[in-house]
């Protein structure tokens, strides 16, 4: 299968990260037959440096020509200082914008060889297996007015949506349930938002199309004391912009560290831009030792939700398991045994269990 993917380095980490990214869709390549055409382009602070715009119309261009976009990070210090519409994180969002990616996915599910890292009791996460579903194109991240007003003295935001922005991103929630546990939850602050109770209105009139899958309500502050004290309850959340931002955040904690978190924004033809959850990290910057695996399970989803390969998907996310079981880890995790290891021996780890695994498996078929 020949697929064009278009890689984002952006700033800080994001540049060390992309490289072992790139290392393990050559070896998926190699392993299963396929043909990745890799091209990187700018975008945040880098974008910034060169071109004096967080998100380049040669960007925008390729990514709309491209069967997914993988991104590393953007953001830090150097450019605090610039106007908002020059912030680096205005390329991440307008690149999302440009490109009508709606869903973020966000998939929560610890490693057992990791579940001490987290700071919540074992017992509590064990088990724990969330997919959270955010909107990403409307809310207070994009409303107007957004501006100071009476000589700066007041501020407004606004939080907008229209009707068929819901209804996609609820949509697309029901159909993730019927792929797991047909159990859903969507968090809202319908008590307060006008916004909300819309929100909760259509998810009850939406519940009628998917029979099969149990609907659960949740106001957003009930919803985030849940996650850190029963998250096991929980199969796939939905919610607005904002609440899916700060809750799956705060859902990192289950993992033990924001490096081991994919991410994937898609739109409805299966088109998605994959990243890590983390920031860019610019105070540990070419130091070899950013944490890889965040990146390279965002290839995982990019293999499974834009090019259908989930054998392929699997088996990256089993070498990454294997790795940590074999005492591989990197600074940001709390080690409990084994050693800490740079990015590109975390990354050589990776490359070796998914070459012995692949090596293993087409042994086992020639006699299938």
């Amino acid at each position: 299968m020949n697929k064009h993917i278009i890689l984002l380095p952006g700033d800080g980490i994001g540049k060390e990260i992309m490289e072992s990214a790139k290392q393990i869709l050559n070896a998926v390549a190699g392993e299963f037959g396929h043909h990745f055409t890799l091209h990187e382009h700018l975008i945040g602070g880098a974008a910034i440096d060169q071109n004096n715009t967080p998100l380049p119309e040669a960007t925008i261009e390729a990514c709309q020509e491209a069967d997914a976009i993988l991104l590393g990070a953007v953001g830090g210090e150097k450019w605090d200082g610039l106007p908002a519409e020059k912030q680096p994180e205005k390329g991440l969002l307008g690149i999302r914008k440009e490109l009508g990616l709606f869903a973020n996915l966000r998939p929560i599910k610890g490693f057992p060889s990791l579940l001490y890292a987290s700071p919540l009791k074992e017992h509590i996460i064990d088990g724990s297996d969330i997919l959270i579903i955010r909107e990403l194109t409307g809310g207070l991240y994009f409303g107007q007015p957004s501006e100071r007003q009476e000589n700066g003295d007041a501020v407004v935001d606004t939080l907008y949506y229209h009707r068929d922005e819901m209804e996609r991103i609820i949509d697309k929630a029901f159909q993730s349930a019927r792929l797991r546990h047909n159990h859903l939850t969507s968090v809202d602050k319908a008590n307060v938002l006008e916004s909300s109770r819309m929100w909760r209105e259509i998810v009850s009139e939406k519940s009628s199309e998917y029979p099969d899958v149990v609907v659960e309500h949740e106001l957003v502050d009930a919803a985030a004391m849940k996650l850190i004290t029963q998250p096991d309850q929980f199969d796939v959340m939905v919610t607005e912009n904002m609440f899916g931002d700060i809750l799956s955040d705060e859902a990192s904690v289950l993992t033990g560290s924001l490096g081991m978190l994919p991410s994937a924004s898609v739109r409805s033809d299966g088109v998605g831009l994959y990243e890590p959850v983390h920031g860019s990290a610019p105070d540990i910057a070419g130091q070899g030792i950013a944490n890889p695996l965040g990146t390279i399970l965002s290839v995982t989803l990019m293999l499974r939700h834009s090019f259908q390969m989930e054998t392929e998907a699997a088996a990256v996310e089993r070498a990454v398991r294997e790795s940590l079981e074999q005492g591989y880890y990197t600074a940001d995790l709390d080690i409990k045994h084994g050693r800490p290891v740079s990015t590109e021996e975390m990354t050589t780890a990776v490359l070796d269990n998914l070459s012995v695994k692949s090596v293993s498996d087409s042994i086992c078929n020639m006699y299938v």
